[in-house]
């Protein structure tokens, strides 16, 4: 569910962005950063709070909340409405995965994860290819029952959001029925009960917010050393987005966004929000190291650091080509939303389950006669091999050459995230792992939705829509991803074994 109210923007996108006149790049900003930035600023405190709270209620009454604000996008007749329904959207499934991810982890076996992990991606990919195929089919159907004087007067691309909507809401009184796991069972970890988890997760998000992250550093008794590295961290930020906002305007030129009383520039707006969450990692690393050292010890091992660095520039892979393949292919080839919707979303869908499948259990086996390097080498071939065969892929000169080498093309790029998530979260305690897939969350939308989408939407308007160059562009980050990952297979070991006497040298109870 979570996968299809956040996805189905992309088949709509080409009917949003004639009814409301917008480009390629404000679509990269209602796809990826205003989203991004709520997503990923919740999930530190709602990560927090799936650590000591009932998961199962905080899962429930997030879901309800995205599915609300989904259906709020049906009745946008403007940037700024559709907008805040993406902020919405946002924050409800900012819980989504860390709660997800640690009630997963205390019902499935420590040497059965990638396979868990596989039923994930099995989900996601369910959830991405049917937010292509229920939004071309149901906008395209609206569209056509209604030539005029449609209910409401929505059009076609409003009906479907009314669509995805609706079936969240049955989700929530399923899980509301669903019992609380113990949690660290599976582990042979008992852990405490939190005495208090919503006074921990509003300090975590006080800690982490700007402004409020100064109040919480002299609360702690910050030393100097922190106040200096948070301002000049701070400064940092500031110049660098600063400048490549500028660039972006000269590279790309685009009117400012109408906000009512407000007109800003969108990519002013688009490095403001990239800015924004630079900044709330900073807070976020070093809120752990000054309340909670045991997680920082182990959320900054080298492997873990890099795994999350290299999940991150994928995710800005994904995101990129995901979010503009359905109007790459009615661009480029003449396809209908309907016909795009129903040919891409069933591919994607199945292929995106016959990855994982294969990645799942391979993953496992690799790592009882490799541990932790074996997955990690399952994720270094997929990832390396999967941008040279992008190029084919979007360079084919027609669709059937086009679905025929993609479907090779999803095959290997959907393998890399069973193995990289089973080992990310066992380098962590169980209590750790919702601030872990909090921290995740946030570094990963931070790059792969907040900049993914933008950057080929920015360069798609800058080559006259050329929509094909600008979904190879973001693949130029795959070096750095090859470069994370071999020495992540180098130091695993090391960083595996060493998990518990580090933690318990920073004072955790194990």
């Amino acid at each position: 569910m979570s996968l299809l109210d956040r996805q189905i923007l992309s088949i709509l996108a080409s009917d949003i962005r004639a009814d409301l006149n917008i480009g390629d790049a404000e679509l990269g900003l209602l796809y990826g950063t205003v989203f991004a930035l709520f997503y990923a600023l919740f999930s530190l405190p709602l990560g927090r709070l799936a650590d000591g709270w009932i998961r199962t209620k905080l899962l429930a009454i997030c879901i309800a909340i995205w599915s609300v604000s989904t259906l709020m996008a049906a009745f946008a007749s403007g940037f700024a409405l559709l907008a805040l329904s993406r902020l919405g959207v946002g924050i409800g499934e900012a819980a989504a995965q860390p709660t997800g991810n640690s009630l997963i982890f205390d019902v499935i076996p420590k040497g059965r994860r990638s396979f868990a992990m596989a039923a994930v991606a099995i989900a996601i990919a369910l959830g991405l290819g049917a937010s292509m195929m229920l939004g071309g089919i149901a906008a395209d159907w609206w569209n056509h029952a209604f030539t005029s004087g449609a209910p409401l007067g929505l059009s076609g691309w409003q009906f479907a959001f009314v669509v995805a909507a609706l079936p969240g809401f049955i989700l929530v009184l399923l899980l509301l029925r669903e019992p609380e796991p113990e949690r660290g069972k599976s582990d042979g970890i008992a852990t405490k009960k939190d005495p208090a988890p919503f006074k921990a997760s509003l300090a975590l998000f006080a800690a982490v917010a700007p402004v409020t992250n100064w109040a919480m550093l002299h609360r702690r008794g910050a030393p100097a050393r922190s106040w200096i590295a948070n301002i000049v961290g701070l400064a940092l930020i500031v110049t660098a987005c600063t400048t490549i906002a500028r660039l972006a305007q000269h590279f790309s030129p685009r009117p400012a966004i109408d906000f009512g009383v407000l007109a800003i520039n969108p990519h002013v707006l688009q490095w403001s929000v990239v800015g924004f969450g630079a900044f709330v990692i900073l807070n976020l690393f070093q809120s752990l190291k000054l309340s909670d050292r045991p997680a920082h010890a182990a959320i900054a091992s080298p492997t873990l650091l890099l795994l999350m660095g290299a999940g991150a520039l994928q995710y800005a892979i994904n995101y990129g080509v995901m979010g503009f393949t359905p109007s790459f292919l009615m661009r480029s080839y003449g396809l209908s939303a309907r016909e795009t919707g129903l040919n891409f979303g069933l591919l994607s869908a199945g292929l995106g389950m016959l990855g994982p499948l294969v990645a799942g259990p391979l993953a496992d086996k690799a790592n009882r006669y490799l541990p932790g390097a074996g997955r990690i080498g399952l994720t270094l071939a997929s990832l390396g091999l999967s941008p040279l065969l992008a190029i084919w892929v979007y360079t084919a000169p027609e669709a059937s050459s086009f679905y025929l080498r993609f479907t090779l093309y999803s095959l290997v790029l959907t393998m890399w995230m069973p193995p990289l998530y089973a080992m990310m979260y066992n380098l962590v305690l169980p209590r750790m792992r919702g601030v872990t897939s909090s921290a995740f969350v946030m570094i990963s939308t931070l790059s792969g939705l907040g900049i993914g989408p933008y950057a080929v939407g920015m360069i798609s308007d800058a080559n006259g829509g050329n929509l094909g160059s600008a979904i190879l562009s973001v693949n130029l980050v795959a070096p750095v991803i090859v470069v994370c990952l071999i020495l992540a297979m180098i130091w695993v070991k090391r960083d595996e074994n060493s998990l518990v006497p580090r933690c318990r040298a920073a004072g955790e109870p194990v």
